[in-house]
């Protein structure tokens, strides 16, 4: 009777099970730092877009209107200062437009120039959801090909060549089959995006310190107060605007008596 053949499992590499469990969580952290940060961004939009149709339009219109009446206090006083002023007024006059009208612009007049068009592509080469191994990859590669596209969008190529070249060092510069090899790329991806974190915490942290979030926070208070912040922004600048209006004409009045 021949000798029974027992099969021993195959060893387990302690290692490069804990280095992928290491992955898994550190992916799963920067994905929630990417979708909480992409809410933040969300908010912060929709909270912008409202401020400059209340606001924005409004503070356009006053600094319009003040420009307008330095350059008369030009005819009227006909002096170097009243000339700087009239000039000072007038570039603070058209920022406040850009800022206030530019934007819809910008989005419609996009065109990004052939090298980041050629520098996407490459990327998207590398970093597509279709090429995934398994199901976690295609996960990450779906977020990653988000942070492309996003950066696309703001013509970021810092971003895009930081996503190509991490691709090659963890593909290109690490080859071969077999346990070892398959540690040192898994712990490569892992101080990636580790890196990520930090550069996403970094980013939320600034985007949080800003203007728009320190007024976005202040509407918010004042909603749990049942006000509404802009709208009294809104009021203010009107009674302004009757305000300088009322001068523009007072002006255009003394101009007037002088014969000018």
């Amino acid at each position: 009777m021949p000798a029974e053949i027992i099969l021993q499992p195959a060893p387990v590499d302690i290692a490069l099970l804990a280095a992928r469990e290491r992955l898994a969580a550190v992916r799963a952290t920067l994905a929630e730092r990417e979708a909480e940060l992409a809410q933040i961004r969300a908010q912060l939009k929709t909270f912008e877009g409202r401020y400059l149709r209340q606001v924005g339009i409004l503070y356009a219109t006053l600094d319009d209107l003040e420009a307008r009446i330095a350059e008369r206090e030009v005819d009227l006083y006909d002096s170097d200062a009243a000339r700087r002023r009239a000039e000072e007024t007038r570039q603070r006059a058209r920022e406040t437009h850009d800022a206030a009208f530019g934007e819809a612009h910008e989005a419609e007049e996009f065109d990004p120039p052939p090298s980041l068009k050629t520098l996407f592509r490459d990327v998207a080469k590398r970093i597509h959801p279709d090429f995934a191994r398994d199901e976690a990859e295609r996960k990450h590669l779906t977020l990653l090909m988000a942070r492309a596209n996003q950066a696309y969008s703001r013509g970021d190529t810092h971003t895009l060549e930081r996503l190509l070249d991490d691709h090659r060092e963890i593909h290109a510069s690490i080859a071969g089959e077999g346990a070892a090899a398959e540690r040192l790329r898994i712990t490569r991806q892992s101080q990636h995006a580790e890196r990520d974190i930090a550069v996403l915490r970094a980013e939320q942290a600034a985007l949080l310190a800003g203007d728009l979030a320190q007024l976005y926070c202040d509407a918010e208070a004042a909603a749990r107060e049942h006000r509404d912040l802009l709208t009294e922004l809104a009021a203010g600048l009107q009674e302004q605007i009757a305000d300088a209006q009322r001068r523009y004409e007072l002006i255009d009045r003394q101009i007037s008596a002088h014969g000018r």
